[in-house]
């Protein structure tokens, strides 16, 4: 799946959401878009979260799973790279 390209569309900062830093919408080869990506603060820095729906049991559920590690790793990096300020927000 290296012929994957990500790139955020739209980036929705948050400055004052404690650990929760900004939303992001991402574009997978300009043909898909996945809203509600979002930056948090944690522990360890930065890292990225994909878009969860909270069930009626009142747990939360990912409603975008990424299949591969370095998949999941690839779309961080876009993400993180343009929070950052890195106007080259795109990979493969």
């Amino acid at each position: 799946m290296n012929n994957i390209i990500f790139t955020v569309d739209k980036m929705f900062r948050l400055p004052d959401a404690g650990s929760l830093k900004a939303f992001a919408d991402v574009a997978l080869n300009d043909q898909i878009v996945i809203r509600g990506v979002r930056v948090l603060s944690g522990k360890k820095g930065l890292f990225v979260s994909m878009p969860q729906e909270q069930g009626k049991d009142n747990k939360w559920y990912d409603q975008v799973v990424c299949k591969t590690a370095d998949t999941y790793e690839r779309s961080a990096q876009a993400v993180l790279s343009y929070y950052r300020g890195q106007e080259a927000c795109t990979n493969e």
